[in-house]
């Protein structure tokens, strides 16, 4: 999916990166429509040194390099019973592939999906660590405020997988990786050999090392188990407390709040959002919030959670403390890393990969809350989604390019919409801001060299569109700043512009 020409479009929606003398019809990757290609100026990725590549006649196995090995590494056949492979032949051969994908998230179904597609004969083994089907975790906070069923949170039933050929393994956890040998370990001792790989394991939750952290009713909201912990704890009347005022943590609050449970929300910065709202907007937050029934405490530090065998006490470092029956932490995330990392991959703050998201090993890929793309690992349900998808279409054979997307949040905070995109704060002289702050809305623009460089928009879902557009497009805005608009002026031109 990757061609010769010298122009490049990339889909603003997902990141995919087309290469050619015109952006396609629509984004293969998430089906966005023409419009939504912009112009691509990042240069074409380096052409990689391409290794001779030899096949095993006797178990299939591909090695890479200017010579076979001495002995195959997966079946042990002498140098003699390699072969080697032409240009052009490799692609051909990809309908036989063995394609094993780690980890049963978004990005792993993605993964599965798009091989599927691209390779209707490979093989495909779908690992899941968790005993559920692979079910939309970002609809945990909406199932815990009884806006979804249980049954609805997965993301196919049971028979999808087994009419799609996919031969999904839950409750199957992977012991180690060896890239070289071509071959994952599980948990039980079994292997399994693979021809590509890809590591969509997710991450796990950070519990800071508080004292009283392991006590029963304390736990986080990451699967579909602690959702249902915290709903039978809000069930029995519990007093709860919830650690951290980020967008989890505040769905959170929302769903126990809905649910008629007493929340806290503790935040140890003076705001919510500090990274990814301004002071004003943060504050405006926690205004809906409180009239949702959410009692808030900012600049709130930890020190201590007290009980017997139960969580009892939420002691603070100003000395005060908060009687609690349940403690959930939603204190960010971290990569699962440490398979990559035993495997001896390159690994930043998650499994560095490049534009089209291999890791620094051959056949070996990595999407979702594990990968680091250019230095950004994203933690996002729909950037998960879309990695999966080009992760697995590079797997089966179809050269597919993720160019990045811009940081941003478009997401539903307790009703609210949100979005939260580039800068928002001025760090200089160079960047100007303008601000409006009414009963419904909240809105901020910040300029740069008369370009849009970054917004916040708080209660306003339909100009979010506009708003991105003129961002990622770099539409000059000097005419308009000549003025000195509002918020509001600015919203509106942005509005009759590009709708």
């Amino acid at each position: 999916m990757s061609g010769t020409g010298e122009s490049a479009y990339k889909c603003r929606v997902c990141g995919y990166v087309h290469r050619g003398p015109a952006p396609p019809g629509s984004c293969p990757v998430c089906g966005a429509p023409q419009r939504e290609f912009a112009f691509h100026t990042d240069s074409p990725p380096a052409a990689k040194p391409v290794a001779r590549r030899w096949r095993c006649r006797v178990c299939g196995y591909i090695h890479e390099a200017d010579s076979p090995p001495e002995r195959c590494p997966v079946c042990g056949a002498p140098k003699s019973m390699f072969e080697p492979i032409e240009e052009g032949q490799v692609r051909r051969d990809m309908a036989a592939r063995a394609i094993v994908v780690i980890g049963g998230g978004i990005a792993g179904v993605a993964a599965a999906e798009a091989v599927r597609s691209a390779a209707p004969h490979a093989e495909v083994v779908l690992l899941s660590a968790e005993s559920d089907l692979p079910y939309y975790r970002l609809n945990l906070t909406r199932y815990l405020a009884g806006e979804v069923a249980r049954e609805s949170l997965p993301m196919h039933d049971r028979a999808w997988y087994d009419e799609h050929a996919v031969d999904l393994r839950l409750g199957c956890e992977v012991s180690g990786l060896v890239p070289d040998a071509r071959r994952v370990t599980l948990c039980d001792g079994q292997a399994l050999s693979f021809d590509a790989c890809i590591i969509t394991a997710g991450a796990h939750p950070f519990v800071p090392p508080i004292p009283g952290a392991h006590l029963d009713g304390v736990t986080t909201l990451r699967t579909i188990a602690d959702a249902d912990r915290v709903l039978e704890s809000v069930g029995a009347g519990a007093e709860c407390v919830v650690v951290g005022g980020g967008i989890l943590g505040l769905e959170a609050a929302g769903g126990i709040a809905v649910r008629g449970g007493s929340v806290t929300v503790l935040e140890a910065y003076e705001w919510l959002l500090p990274r990814q709202l301004p002071r004003g907007a943060g504050e405006r937050l926690q205004a809906f919030a409180e009239r949702a029934g959410i009692r808030f405490r900012a600049g709130a530090q930890v020190s201590e959670l007290a009980g017997d065998a139960h969580v009892r006490e939420v002691r603070l470092a100003d000395g005060t403390s908060i009687p609690v029956d349940l403690v959930v932490f939603s204190a960010g995330i971290r990569p699962n890393s440490y398979l990559a990392r035993q495997a001896g991959l390159h690994v930043g703050n998650g499994v560095v990969v490049d534009d089209h998201l291999q890791t620094s090993a051959p056949n070996v890929y990595a999407a979702g809350d594990t990968a680091e793309h250019r230095g950004v690992t994203y933690g996002l349900w729909g950037v998960s989604q879309f990695q999966g998808t080009i992760a697995g279409l590079n797997a089966a054979g179809e050269p597919t390019e993720f160019g990045g997307v811009p940081r941003s949040n478009v997401l539903k905070v307790l009703s609210i919409d949100m979005l939260s995109i580039g800068v928002f704060e001025p760090t200089d002289g160079s960047f100007c801001a303008v601000e409006s702050d009414t009963e419904g809305r909240y809105i901020r623009f910040v300029f740069r060299d008369s370009t849009l460089v970054g917004a916040v928009l708080l209660g306003d879902g339909a100009s979010t569109g506009p708003v991105i557009q003129a961002i990622e497009s770099h539409t000059d805005l000097s005419r308009l700043l000549a003025v000195r608009p509002t918020a509001e002026q600015v919203l509106d031109w942005l509005g009759s512009v590009t709708g």
